[in-house]
């Protein structure tokens, strides 16, 4: 029987195209990121704020465990969207890469150099069959006072592609238009903080998924640039900040 490209006989190895030129397992790799919750990051003048909407499906789940947002090394911080065990896994490869950086010359790995060495890990898993794709895609930023704020994407192919604003997880195209919304190259990591949780309070989706987790981290000026989660005071500010701007837009509905 002949296969058909619609994936049946296609899919069973990553190292495999379809006759249209597809990859189905990076493809599938792909749609485990979309049904994450939503992650976002905005660089602003001073910096990089990361936003996690990190779905509860227990009430018995403790706070605070299993994060999606990571420190690589002092200076760079990751945000993770996609199969948790996986983005530990790659969680763990950059710092082991941003760890042999130092050693070897004495000075923090760039975060393009660890962007393109963990670009390359990530496809290495895509050209074997032996091996899966990673389901997972990694959000980085970095800042300091000589070139300002960087971020990346690395998707699962190992593309690695560089945003003022990108946001992934089963949110990804609201959250983008609401992105698309602000000028981020005026704005500092404060006012970004509020935004980003504005952002991840909107694209949730409370039919769905009723109850989520709110992580909040950022790197710039305001944090010497070192990776920080969000100081307590400051996100209790946003959340609230968020919470009305979606109760106004919610009365706003209701009137018309």
């Amino acid at each position: 029987l002949r296969m058909s490209s619609i994936g049946s006989g296609y899919d069973l190895s990553a190292g495999q195209f379809s006759p249209d030129g597809r990859v189905f397992q990076v493809e599938y790799a792909i749609k485990a990121v979309e049904n994450s919750g939503s992650v976002i990051a905005l660089r602003g003048k001073d910096g990089v704020v990361f936003g996690v909407e990190k779905i509860i499906t227990s009430k018995l789940y403790e706070e605070g465990s299993n994060r999606r947002v990571h420190s690589v090394d002092n200076h760079i911080g990751a945000a993770v969207a996609g199969l948790l065990s996986d983005a530990r896994a790659v969680i763990n490869r950059a710092r082991d890469e941003a760890a042999n950086y130092r050693d070897t010359y004495q000075v923090p790995i760039p975060l393009k150099t660890l962007t393109e060495r963990l670009g390359k890990y990530m496809h290495y898993f895509t050209v074997y069959g032996s091996l899966r794709p990673f389901g997972v895609s990694i959000l980085l930023g970095t800042w300091n006072e000589t070139n300002g704020p960087k971020l990346m994407e690395i998707d699962p192919s190992g593309t690695a592609r560089g945003f003022y604003g990108c946001a992934v997880g089963k949110g990804k195209q609201n959250a983008k238009t609401e992105i698309e919304k602000l000028d981020l190259s005026n704005m500092s990591c404060r006012e970004l903080v509020k935004e980003v949780a504005k952002v991840i309070y909107s694209v949730h989706d409370e039919v769905k998924d009723k109850h989520f987790e709110l992580e909040l981290s950022w790197i710039g000026k305001e944090t010497g640039g070192t990776h920080q989660l969000v100081p307590q005071d400051i996100f209790n500010e946003a959340k609230t900040y968020a919470e009305e701007a979606l109760n106004d837009s919610d009365d706003e509905d209701t009137d018309m």
